[in-house]
């Protein structure tokens, strides 16, 4: 996409600042490991050749001869692939038992937590080094000159070190990870970062009036792509508007699910062919994140307590530990205002208009389908009725009425009222 240099947004319009190609790189999990394995086989190359120049200075350190560095060597090569086998088992169990557990839509959490991705890397990078270094060790056989790099050998044994003291970190990341008070917490402590950074406590004058210019708007469907809304690069739209004097209306929000032709934007001004660069702005992705969608943090969190409330697992206490973390979330989003459609750019023109969360929708999400499924516990009833109470407590004048609307729904699927 090239468009002008950034235009700035005004400071009254928070836009979440987008990912980078370097972020989006290494929030793969492959990524790390394949890193640290990149480095170890640089060492292993370069380290040796350090050894080479100082060939007797070092000799302290590892005194045995070529046959003793190749079967060092060798062991740690051995050992640390069938620890990289047992991680990675672990890792698929853990994976499959968050799945059946909790929900598949928090895999993406595990995944991105760094502990494995640190421990797959420095056991994979231990075994690569080694190897790389066995390939250095010369016997003196064959008129070569024997040739043991001691700096190298020494490096290995630590690798080993610190290998075993990931594994230890690994393990007892893991027995935490799998903890549902750790999962509902790690959760609710994303999604309340978000609401803190999407919903703001400060009015704008840009939300009142008509933003729209004469004339009838330009229709912008999706290209030949599919999936869900991941991220809206609100600052390339902005200088985008502003470069051609445009109005943009998104008709998509992060966490909708697109397909081909679907509509994605409407367009004010000469903007017929600016379709691609509108297109660009908007990336999908196979399925929903946590970037710029405060939703999909309730969902996960629904989804947990809906599980827990079937009648294969009636586990009503997870649910009730899932209302306290929604309680957390919807009092964040409560004592806020609901944040501002419009974005301006630095002269005050509004240029770009998008659907944004709000409060109604955040609790008909985080209360309903759990007061359907818990209708005959009196416990989560009760806690269900506490949190809505509490949340009105603590909103905004504004928000009161929506909240006691609420009440009134989630009440009305109870037997008896």
């Amino acid at each position: 996409m090239s468009t002008s240099p950034d235009v700035p947004l005004r400071d009254e319009h928070h836009s979440i600042p987008q990912t980078t190609a370097w972020q989006r790189l290494t929030s793969h999990f492959w990524a790390l490991p394949a890193m640290v394995t990149l480095i170890s086989f640089a060492v292993g190359l370069g380290l040796p050749r350090l050894d080479a120049l100082f060939p007797t200075q070092w000799r302290f350190i590892f005194p045995g001869g070529p046959d003793g560095a190749r079967s060092v060597l060798s062991t740690i090569a051995g050992a640390m692939i069938s620890v990289t086998g047992l991680v990675f088992s672990i890792t698929m169990v853990v994976l499959q038992l968050a799945s059946s557990q909790f929900t598949p839509r928090v895999l993406k959490e595990f995944l991105s937590d760094r502990a494995a991705q640190y421990t797959l890397g420095i056991f994979i990078g231990s075994f690569v080094y080694a190897l790389t270094v066995l390939r250095e060790v010369r016997g003196g056989f064959d008129g070569q000159t024997a040739f043991v790099p001691p700096m190298s050998v020494s490096l290995a044994y630590v690798l080993v070190l610190a290998s075993m003291g990931q594994f230890l970190v690994f393990i007892h990341r893991v027995t935490s990870m799998i903890q549902v008070s750790e999962v509902v917490s790690r959760l609710g402590d994303r999604t309340t970062a978000l609401v803190e950074k999407i919903f703001t406590e400060a009015d704008s004058e840009v939300r009142r009036g008509d933003w729209r210019v004469s004339g009838d708007p330009q229709e912008v469907g999706l290209d030949g792509r599919h999936g869900h809304v991941v991220e809206v690069d609100e600052q390339a739209l902005v200088s985008l508007a502003h470069e051609h004097d445009l109005r943009i209306e998104l008709a998509v929000s992060p966490g909708e699910f697109l397909t081909q032709g679907q509509p994605l934007a409407l367009v004010w001004g000469d903007g017929e062919d600016l379709c691609s660069q509108i297109n660009a702005a908007v990336r999908l992705g196979a399925d929903r994140s946590l970037r710029q969608d405060p939703d999909f943090g309730i969902r996960q969190l629904v989804d947990i307590a809906d599980r827990a409330l079937s009648s294969g697992v009636n586990d009503p206490t997870t649910a009730v530990q899932v209302v306290n973390e929604l309680e957390r979330i919807l009092k964040a989003v409560a004592a806020r205002r609901d944040p501002a459609c419009h974005l301006a750019d630095v002269d005050g023109v509004v240029r770009v208009h998008r659907p944004q969360p709000t409060l109604a929708g955040m609790l008909t999400l985080a209360t309903e389908e759990i007061a359907h499924y818990g209708r005959e516990d009196p416990r989560l009833r009760r806690r269900l009725d506490e949190l809505l109470a509490d949340v009105r407590r603590t909103a905004l004048p504004p928000h009161r009425a929506t909240v006691e609307r609420q009440q009134q729904v989630v009440r009305g699927q109870w037997p008896g009222q």
